[in-house]
């Protein structure tokens, strides 16, 4: 436990960064499994409305630090081009 102020004081912020991450972090999985609901549907509009979603929900994340860049530009890049796989199947 800690015992000076200001170690006290950094223990209360870790709880309450904490607590901002892990919402972050999940609105941006609750975004990114939709995209992939809607790919898996096969639907293109909506799989590229959905993308649409998801995609400053991903930079969001990567703003706040929950996610890397490339990892947030990597998922970002892999659902764009299934949502674009959408279009030459189903034609």
């Amino acid at each position: 436990m800690a015992n000076t102020a200001s170690a006290k004081k950094r223990a209360r912020q870790s709880v309450r960064r904490t607590e901002v991450n892990r919402a972050r972090k999940s609105r941006v999985r609750t975004f990114v499994k939709a995209a992939e609901r809607a790919i898996e549907s096969g639907d293109k509009a909506a799989a590229a409305a959905a993308l649409k979603a998801a995609e400053p929900e991903l930079k969001r994340g990567v703003r706040g630090r929950v996610l890397h860049a490339n990892a947030a530009a990597r998922k970002v890049s892999r659902l764009a081009r299934r949502v674009k796989a959408l279009g030459s199947t189903s034609s």
